[in-house]
């Protein structure tokens, strides 16, 4: 779904319908903890119907290995990358706010590694543009994850 009325549904002239004009919130790289509550309070908009919020955490396991340990690293452009698919994301939907923060360093099983919110008007709104912009950070967006599985074996991942 893009941020284009639907032929069936007009467009609405109401500011609130529309994107706002400074939706890019919080756009960051950190080898520090993440926190949702930070995340999710960066996109509050009284003009948003529907937040939507992405939460990535490092699992116990991938492709059947356990994962014994994970590192993250980033090219020294990731995070003006970041910003670039953000501001991508918000000129295809009616985003009121967007944030995007990226942890880097090693990190432990349960740990944060990716939280994006986004708001919008309407709840699909910010489905929609929320799994376009986490989507697009992963496909798009200089960052690598090193594993280190169980029996010693180790997977270099996006790069």
């Amino acid at each position: 779904m893009s941020g284009t009325a639907s032929p069936s549904k007009p467009a609405c002239d109401h500011p609130g319908e529309q994107a706002a004009a400074d939706p890019v919130r919080l756009v960051e790289i950190r080898d520090t903890a993440l926190s949702v509550d930070e995340v999710f309070a960066a996109v509050g908009d009284t003009a948003a119907g529907g937040t939507a919020l992405f939460v990535g955490t490092v699992r116990s396991h991938d492709n059947g290995a356990d994962v014994e340990a994970l590192g993250y690293s980033a090219h020294p452009t990731a995070e003006a990358e970041m910003r670039r698919v953000a501001e991508k994301v918000v000129a295809a939907y009616p985003v009121r706010a967007l944030a995007a923060v990226h942890r880097v360093g090693d990190l432990r099983i349960g740990d944060l590694a990716v939280v994006v919110a986004v708001s919008c008007p309407h709840r699909g709104e910010a489905f929609d543009a929320c799994r376009k912009m986490i989507d697009d950070l992963k496909h798009e967006v200089p960052i690598w994850k090193h594993q280190t599985f169980s029996d010693g074996t180790q997977e270099w991942v996006g790069a």
